[in-house]
């Protein structure tokens, strides 16, 4: 364990003084204690700290989140919030000014050093991350620079490259946001899963619930870099339409069990699954990741304990699948853009994504030879339509 220099800002003076004695049995050094936000930005102005401990309620005119903003902007110090409620219009206020971690009170010493640590590890990674970016993009424009110069002639291949280098750019930043809450996630689990191997307690059931966790996170982080690996292979124009025979049932059956398996929220999905011809030809892969988008997306924005529908029936040749939900929908304006790479519709709120399925369903479509469509209303749901020829 690293000694750190940490300002405590909490308006309860005994919650201060507790938090203060178990930060300090670990050797940590205390700066100050600010009941207010005001106060808070005072101490930081004349000694500097390593992580803020943060109150989101606060006295004063600055509550912890505005008081937050103002950190984030002026000394890029990472910040813990501290509250006794995790209902989700406070997460909701939070996110926003992206916070190092969520510490939820009364909290235990052993809970509150892990996310310290986690804390400071992240805004490391991050700031060299940020580092590394910056290097990035500083020779990426010296090179494009140079060869602009070196010859005019090569003007529309710069641009074109410059395309491709902004898709790149676009593409690291969503995977590295998409990686850092299931890596924290993955780290804080292992964490406690030596933790509980090493007693002599039977912690069985605390073990099994962050091995779930676990297993959820590295499922995310797959699904994650094969969208990258799929769009990959489509700008280089390398995919293919490569036709295989089909067994229908255990070609949907694998599809439902994948989903599943990833379900988090208590849907449930209700499959009608017509009559299906024993066997199909298509391209297996791509006929996967159009099902398996669709049906994850459904599950990923319905609300808790909602149904989602998939039906399935096979007429004319084609297959034809209906996927519909209960979920948040997607507003009228946005409902254009729905195919496109990298995008997410404003009222997601803290849902995790990464903006790639649905723009991976309609690629797939193309060299399937399929169509799609859909109808949506917000706060009410979607539902999809799509149809496929097989033969």
């Amino acid at each position: 364990m690293f000694t750190l220099k940490i300002l405590i800002v909490e308006d309860d003076s005994v919650s201060a003084l507790l938090l203060q004695r178990a930060l300090e049995k670990n050797a940590h050094h205390i700066i100050g204690i600010a009941d207010t936000g005001e106060k808070a930005i005072e101490i930081l102005a004349e000694n500097m700290a390593d992580i803020v401990m943060m109150d989101i309620n606060l006295a004063g005119e600055l509550d912890g989140i505005k008081t937050t903003e103002i950190i984030n902007e002026k000394y890029d110090i990472p910040v813990v919030y501290l509250s006794a409620s995790s209902d989700a219009e406070t997460l909701n206020k939070v996110v926003g000014t992206n916070p190092s971690a969520y510490v939820i009170k009364p909290f235990n010493i052993r809970e509150l050093n892990m996310v310290i640590e986690l804390a400071i590890f992240k805004d490391r990674k991050e700031k060299e991350l940020q580092k590394l970016n910056n290097e990035l993009e500083e020779k990426v424009k010296q090179r494009t620079a140079e060869l602009y110069e070196a010859n005019k002639e090569l003007t529309k291949a710069l641009e074109k490259e410059r395309e491709i280098n902004e898709l790149k750019s676009r593409i690291v930043l969503n995977v590295s946001h998409g990686f850092k809450t299931p890596l924290t996630s993955i780290l804080s689990s292992a964490q406690l899963l030596q933790i509980y191997a090493e007693k002599d307690h039977p912690f069985k059931q605390k073990i099994t619930k962050h091995a779930f966790k676990i297993e959820n996170s590295v499922r995310a982080l797959n699904n994650l870099l094969t969208s990258v690996l799929f769009f990959g292979k489509s700008d280089e124009n390398k995919l293919e339409f490569k036709p295989k025979k089909i067994f229908s049932g255990a070609f949907v059956k694998e599809v439902l069990d994948t989903v599943n398996a990833g379900i988090e929220n208590d849907v449930v999905i209700k499959s009608e699954i017509g009559d299906l011809p024993k066997t199909i030809t298509s391209d297996p892969e791509l006929l996967y990741q159009v099902f398996e988008n669709l049906l994850s997306n459904a599950v990923k924005y319905s609300k808790e304990g909602k149904q989602v529908g998939f039906k399935l029936t096979y007429a004319d040749n084609s297959l034809h699948a209906v996927i519909s939900d209960k979920g948040i929908g997607i507003p009228k304006s946005e409902q254009s853009k729905l195919f496109d790479r990298f995008f997410r519709a404003k009222n997601v709120g803290i849902i995790e994504g990464s903006g790639l399925g649905l723009s991976i369903v309609k690629k797939c479509l193309e060299v399937l030879k399929g169509d799609i469509s859909f109808e949506s209303e917000v706060d009410k749901g979607t539902v999809f339509h799509v149809t496929i020829p097989v033969k």
